[in-house]
């Protein structure tokens, strides 16, 4: 893992100054959904089954969604219900998938000092369902009406608030705060009844030289007589466009954490979940899904995709939308330096970043509907806010699971919430063993 000398001062972005506003209590170790007036909510919930509905039926949540682009005064809006589908995967995957199945979400629940410095970004948000009570009560009915075994969460900094809860619903929790003075981090929890944490590691860049970011990589073991391994990695990588290489290094470094401890445990599968700050047209993108990626073919500023992402520029307002992947001319654009090398790949001497995984992504292996997934299928929009209309969400899996279904994101003219909530339900495959450790 090649280290980098500190990097230069952090450029603006969505996170708040360091500095304490009077108005807002210290410090008390947040969910992204926004609600909606009086009694309509944002959050998801079961839907009451219909007496002509079939029993065998998978559940179905209700959401109800705000729009930033919409320009409607708060009184005159009345959001429509939505209802987010679980979309099953084809009868080939669920042939080869056993019987045991688990349930992961991966969510960036929006940090509650961070929805408070920047209501720039949800101008039409009423200020009470922006406040941290509120969106707290109906975050946490969201994630239990998904029923999930594992949760992996971003940008949380009410965790003990969260913890408080989760606890009375039967999972456990851990928890890794950013540094260099961020109140938020990536939180993990797992229900206690379906699996066992057999070793947890939280990991802060910092320390290799990659700014605030942590990373949570943790080993679970079904509670079940025949029991069954996998390592879920938790990330909420770098939001800073055009630092590229730390992107990748910040992969790069999980990824390698996630091999270590799955050939420990016997060569056991691994989940990565979380907010990868990068598009599916992305050369990040492409490293993930293709295992290896040669940085000299990519401009370091545009490797995440996330420039041109304004919803102005999504929708055609003001023109195509550049793409990631347009190489003329790449070779006389791009300015790597040795050190820029270095971080991204490890070596200096090496423009090729490698990872040892297969890995796929459980949206773009679940086929969807044309109205919420792009070509690549993955979702048009995991994230929709006045300056941000793009995917950076994902559940990536490696040899070992098969993804049964997802539940499905929403078409843009039905969405607006900071994040969505990714969930998937996964099966081990017939060829997965147990796994023993070794140490």
């Amino acid at each position: 893992m090649g280290c980098c000398s500190p990097p230069p001062p952090r450029l603006p972005h969505r996170h708040p100054p360091k500095r304490h506003c009077p108005r807002r209590q210290p410090f008390i170790p947040s969910f992204s959904s926004i609600s909606i007036p009086n009694n309509f909510t944002l959050c998801c919930c079961s839907t009451p089954a219909d007496s002509n509905s079939s029993l065998s039926s998978p559940p179905s949540f209700d959401r109800r969604w705000y729009s930033p682009l919409r320009r409607r005064p708060y009184d005159q809006f009345y959001p429509e219900l939505l209802r987010r589908q679980w979309v099953e995967a084809d009868g080939t995957q669920q042939q080869l998938a056993s019987q045991e199945r688990f349930t992961v979400v991966s969510y960036n629940i929006l940090g509650d000092q961070n929805a408070y410095y920047h209501r720039d970004m949800y101008p039409n948000v009423p200020s009470p369902f922006m406040k941290w009570a509120h969106r707290k009560r109906v975050l946490c009915d969201e994630l239990i009406g998904y029923s999930p075994d594992i949760i992996c969460l971003q940008e949380v900094d009410k965790y003990f608030d969260l913890l408080s809860f989760m606890e009375k619903a039967g999972y456990s929790g851990s928890y890794q705060r950013r540094t260099g003075g961020y109140v938020d981090g990536c939180a993990t929890f797992w229900r206690t009844e379906k699996f066992r944490l057999l070793e947890g590691e939280s990991f802060e860049y910092k320390g290799f030289g990659l700014r605030d970011n942590v990373v949570q990589v943790s080993v679970f073991e079904t509670c079940k007589a025949e029991s069954r391994r996998l390592v879920v990695g938790n990330i909420h990588v770098l939001f800073n466009p055009h630092r590229g290489e730390v992107k990748l290094a910040q992969l790069r470094f999980l990824l390698s954490r996630a091999h270590i401890l799955s050939e420990k445990w016997g060569n056991i599968p691994v989940i990565l979940a979380g907010d990868f700050n990068s598009t599916p047209r992305s050369a990040i993108y492409k490293f993930l899904s293709s295992s290896e990626l040669n940085i000299k073919l990519y401009e370091r500023k545009e490797m995440s995709g996330q420039r041109g992402c304004r919803p102005a520029q999504v929708f055609g307002v003001k023109g195509e939308k550049k793409n990631a992947f347009n190489l003329q001319d790449s070779f006389l654009k791009n300015c790597w330096n040795d050190e820029e090398v270095k971080v991204a790949t490890g070596n200096s001497d090496c423009h090729l970043a490698i990872h040892p995984f297969k890995l796929n992504s459980s949206y773009a292996s679940v086929k969807g509907s044309t109205r919420t997934r792009g070509l690549n299928g993955e979702p048009v929009a995991t994230s929709y806010h006045s300056k941000f209309l793009g995917t950076v969400d994902y559940l990536w899996y490696s040899e070992g699971l098969v993804p049964i279904r997802v539940l499905d994101t929403l078409p843009l003219d039905m969405l607006g919430s900071d994040h969505l909530a990714l969930v998937c339900e996964y099966a081990f495959t017939q060829g997965t063993k147990e796994g023993n450790a070794t140490s």
